[in-house]
This record gives structure tokens, C-alpha cells and sequence, in this order.
């Protein structure tokens, strides 16, 4: 089944003005459900929407919260968000960082108590449009295991990176998990396997099945102990810049609510995409695993994706649709 990005927005934006959201902020939240939802990332769009709405209801994110500036250390701000709903947060928090890096060069916006972003690279896409590099990161509740453990104690922290370019942006958006707890839900609603090993069955066994890593808790770091560490950095950096909570505060609260997160901005008004596209070339060298595939660059399928569905309309899981269209 498939409906129009205008469906789409038009029935976010219904269902958040019911919940008490004003004019210009359930606009702004419903475009961007939509927007990822366009993009092919649906975990983060129509998937997530009926979860947000919940936590709208069970008073964890406050509609009319308003994010407000704590402190000021040059280029660098620290927020409390106020449990506002997290996508506009997270978009006026990018909107001062690039500020911020217009007028020093860099700068940075640390956010405590705030709430879920949704997809990251929303503001990857954000910075680069606005001519700067981004580096954007958060923390979560615990649903992933250190390495060498067995029960989670580690955020998936996704982390984004973006840089402009004129033909499409650069924009990687991952989490420190192989696949994001919406990716495996993804896939379990279309009834596939993982293209790869992505966690533990309750068994300890390697396994491509979505459902069965979701049960465990146990998905695969990226990187394996490489990914497990970045994980506990991130925590690091984005709960001590912005003196809010860490992953075991927020599990210990029970609710992946006032998370902590940090969106940095560096001016690249004189950048020389040259360099990337010289390293973009260099990479597409590379001989294909697969007759008829390419190499891309990170945001590249983004685009295609974007494209496609604009064209196409964009594909939604009927049950959740239906459950949105009666909220």
C-alpha cells in the first residue's frame, strides 16, 4: 500500500494538533514523521508515530515545553529541553549551533532532558543545507550489551556526520548497534531476514532473524568491540556537556525520555568539494561485489530512495496506517 507525502503530513498533523500541539510546532513534527517516512526510513516515520503519540499521552513528551538556554561558554551552549518533543528541540538546537558557526567558525549546542530526535540525519541534512559540517550524537536507554556481556548496559547512540556537497550531501546517520531496534522492527514487519548477522538468539547464537534479536536484547555492536566503545564514548561526551542523564539514568527512569544529546557545527563556506569528490571517484574505483551495483556515498541511497518515493508514491505498513488514521 502506498500514500502521498501530503497524506502523510496532512494526517501527522492532524492527529498532534488533537494532542495540543500548536499550528507551527505540530507542522514542524509532522513534516519531519513524513519526511522519513519519504526518505525510506520508516522506522522513524509512520512506524514510530503511533509510539510518540503514546508517550504524548503518557505525558513524557510535553507538546508546549519550550528548550531553553542554560549557559554560554563561547562557541559552545548548553539547553534543557524541557522534555519538548525531541524533533523540534533538536531542530531549534541545529538551528543555533549553525549560528553559532557562522559567526565563530564553530559551534555547539548541548541539549539534557530532551527526547527522542527520530531519525539523526534529519539535521545532518539540516547542517549541510545551511553550508556546514555537522557532527550530532545522543544517547539512549540501555538495548545493547558492552562487548564480552550479556545484558544490555550500552546505548545504540547513533551519531551523525554530514558535509554539503552541490550534487547531493554527504549524511551518515548509523547507530552503534549493527541495526537500529527500528530497522530490526523494519524488517520484522516485512517479514525478512537480516543481509547479515545482527545479534544473538536467546540461544547465543549468531542470527539474521530480526525477531529473534529483538527478544534476546542482544544485537551486535558495530565493529564489535569497536562499536561497544564508541557507544560509552558517546554517553560520555553528550551526558558531561550537557550535564544530563546517562544511558543508565535513563534505563533506571525506566522510559527512553529526557535523553542528552549534542549537535556540534563547523562553517564551510570556503570548503573545497573537490576533495570530496576526488575521495568519492576513488572510492567508486572499486571493482562491484555484485554485477550491476555501484559504490555510494553515505546519503546517495537517501536521495534515490527520496526520489523514488516523491515519484511512486511512499510504501507504509497498512496495519500501523490504519491504527494513525484512527488516533
Amino acid at each position: 500500500m502506498k500514500v502521498t507525502y501530503k497524506e502523510l503530513q496532512a494526517q501527522f498533523k492532524k492527529v498532534l494538533l488533537s494532542l495540543g500541539f500548536n499550528e507551527a510546532r505540530a507542522s514542524l513534527c509532522a513534516r519531519i514523521f513524513a519526511e522519513n517516512s519519504r526518505d525510506g526510513v520508516y522506522s522513524h516515520g509512520l512506524n514510530r508515530f503511533p509510539v510518540f503519540v503514546q508517550m504524548v499521552k503518557d505525558g513524557l513528551v510535553k507538546p508546549q515545553a519550550e528548550p531553553e538556554c542554560l549557559e554560554q561558554n563561547g562557541a559552545l551552549e548548553r539547553w534543557d529541553g524541557n522534555l519538548a518533543p525531541g524533533m523540534y528541540t533538536a531542530t531549534r538546537a541545529m538551528e543555533r549551533a549553525i549560528a553559532l558557526a557562522k559567526q565563530n567558525g564553530l559551534g555547539a549546542v548541548a541539549v539534557r532532558n530532551t527526547n527522542h530526535w527520530m531519525r539523526g540525519g534529519t539535521y545532518g541534512w539540516q547542517a549541510a543545507e545551511a553550508g556546514c559540517v555537522a557532527i550530532c550524537a545522543t544517547n539512549t536507554i540501555a538495548n545493547m550489551p558492552p562487548w564480552g556481556g550479556t545484558e544490555a548496559r550500552l546505548g545504540n547512540n547513533p551519531l551523525v556526520l554530514a558535509a554539503p556537497r552541490p550534487d547531493g550531501h554527504l549524511v551518515l546517520d548509523m547507530a552503534m548497534s549493527q541495526f537500529s531496534y527500528g530497522k530490526l522492527q523494519e524488517h520484522e514487519l516485512n517479514g525478512t531476514q537480516l543481509p547479515v548477522a545482527g545479534g544473538y538468539d536467546t540461544a547465543v547464537n549468531l542470527t539474521h532473524d530480526p525477531a529473534a534479536i529483538r527478544d534476546s536484547g542482544r544485537p551486535v555492536p558495530v565493529g564489535f568491540w569497536k562499536g561497544a566503545g564508541l557507544s560509552l564514548m558517546i554517553d560520555v561526551l553528550v551526558a558531561s556537556l550537557s550535564g544530563g542523564r546517562t544511558v543508565a539514568q535513563i534505563t533506571g527512569a525506566g522510559s527512553e525520555a529526557g535523553v542528552s544529546q549534542l549537535f556540534l557545527c563547523i562553517n564551510a563556506d570556503n570548503l573545497d568539494h573537490g576533495i570530496s569528490e576526488e575521495i568519492i571517484s576513488y572510492a567508486r574505483s572499486s571493482q562491484p561485489e555484485q554485477a550491476g551495483t555501484n559504490i555510494r556515498y553515505p546519503g546517495e541511497g537517501t536521495l534515490a530512495k527520496r526520489q523514488q518515493n516523491e515519484q511512486e508514491g511512499i510504501p507504509v505498513n497498512e496495519e500501523i496506517w490504519q491504527q494513525v488514521l484512527a488516533l
